[in-house]
């Protein structure tokens, strides 16, 4: 059930055309972009309450699951503020082995929201991986991250919540923090294995 469930047709309608051009405004900004090299302001709870901040969430939402993408954040739509949206749907694992799903750590993350996140980096383990970015579209490389994390922020109602992640889950929240920091996984990437995705999946299944 949606919100609008209890809406005319001709009410849904109109809404939904709304909203789906309001997503065609939110462009994804490339790197190279001055916004996605700037620290993400705080925002207080009234902000983050605020009617503007809770109809962006419902647009990086959308603008997130159009691209598609495990997440996305307001740097990256060119809103320089401490706020990512986050999710790993069940149909993004659907093609991958098993085996793909046990060697990196991976499962469903349902649809969240992350403001002023304070990220710690749990225990010494870590694990290289091929990650790709919105906002450096066509590309990957490899980046090591940590193997666990814990994160402190607040939610979309602003209230304080503590994340306890790990695997993949964990590599998610480290890349969109990074972005709330002014920080690329191409900084952080080992540099001879950059590639575009074209040549990367290729080159899988060259290997099957």
């Amino acid at each position: 059930m949606t919100a609008g469930h209890f809406r005319s047709t001709l009410q849904r309608s109109q809404l939904e055309f709304a909203l789906d051009y309001l997503v065609m405004k939110l462009e994804i900004v490339q790197t190279g972009d001055p916004v996605l090299r700037k620290q993400g302001r705080w925002l207080t709870r009234a902000d983050i309450t605020s009617p503007r901040i809770q109809e962006l969430i419902e647009l990086m939402r959308e603008a997130m699951r159009e691209a598609p993408g495990v997440g996305l954040a307001a740097p990256q739509i060119g809103e320089s503020i401490q706020l990512a949206v986050i999710e790993d749907r069940a149909d993004y694992l659907a093609d991958l082995s098993a085996e793909q799903l046990a060697k990196t750590q991976r499962s469903p993350v349902p649809f969240h929201v992350i403001v002023n996140p304070k990220l710690t980096v749990v225990g010494s383990s870590s694990v290289e991986f091929y990650e790709g970015c919105l906002s450096v579209e066509g590309f990957m490389a490899a980046v090591d991250r940590a193997l666990d994390v814990r994160v402190e922020c607040l939610n979309e109602k602003g209230e304080e919540v503590t994340i306890n992640a790990h695997g993949w889950y964990a590599r998610i929240l480290q890349h969109e923090i990074d972005h709330l920091n002014g920080t690329l996984y191409i900084d952080r990437m080992k540099t001879r294995t950059f590639t575009t995705a074209e040549n990367m999946f290729r080159f899988l299944s060259e290997r099957k």
